[in-house]
């Protein structure tokens, strides 16, 4: 049996047209820990502060779309993605 293909990025994983799909994908890979890890919430003692961004509607529902599919809250996500592109940009990484 070969290794499992692991998943790095959410962007990796296809929409998946029906449970047996989505199935035979999982047989086959699995999540990277450090995604996992990465998307937990860590809300108990970290601060929030809530921002406007005004974005196109239709740009919104795409989001609102690709987070459905994910089984996530679309807000959530969006802070996901800023946080990983963070990490690209910071020097040293």
């Amino acid at each position: 049996m070969s290794p499992l293909a692991i998943i790095h990025k959410w962007e990796e994983i296809p929409f998946f047209p029906n449970p047996k799909d989505e199935a035979a994908f999982w047989k086959e890979h699995q999540l990277d820990p450090a995604l996992v890890a990465a998307s937990l919430s860590r809300s108990e003692g970290q601060e929030s502060t809530t921002i406007t961004l005004r974005m196109d509607p239709r740009m919104l529902s795409r989001l609102k779309r690709i987070a459905a599919r994910r089984y996530l809250n679309y807000q959530s996500m969006m802070k996901q993605w800023v946080a990983e592109r963070l990490e690209k940009e910071l020097p040293g990484n």
